[in-house]
């Protein structure tokens, strides 16, 4: 299971050298992985495969979790449009995104509230 984990980081050099650091020490492996900067903080979203490993360790490191979420990994085509076919799909299906950032591998993330009806919105 895919899981989006959001981390609130200060906005300074480093800041996202520890949760990567912390996670690579506990050998869980980074997935996905966004952050938006805004009034001195950042909200790092990272993908892992073990979130019960990745919240310890970086509970271990004194890095708080703010919120989790189960999210999709899909494999996507690196060509113009494929976004919009499946954001199509998606909105077609009545589900909002609440979750959207490519992933290592040409994988797409996406997460929604109604994750059931997103995975039939896309498979």
């Amino acid at each position: 299971m895919a899981t989006d984990l959001t981390i609130m980081i200060h906005d300074r050099p480093g800041a996202a050298a520890d949760v990567a650091d912390a996670l690579g020490r506990s050998d869980v492996n980074i997935e996905g992985v966004c952050c938006t900067p805004s009034d001195g903080y950042g909200e790092l979203h990272v993908v892992v495969a073990d979130a019960a490993r990745a919240r310890e360790a970086l509970h271990q490191a004194g890095i708080k979790v703010t919120d989790e979420r189960e999210v999709l990994l899909l494999d996507v085509e690196d060509r113009p449009g494929v976004l919009a076919d499946i954001a199509r799909r998606v909105a077609d299906a009545g589900v909002n995104l609440a979750t959207l950032y490519l992933a290592t591998s040409t994988r797409l993330v996406l997460g929604a509230e109604d994750l059931d009806g997103l995975r039939r919105a896309v498979s």
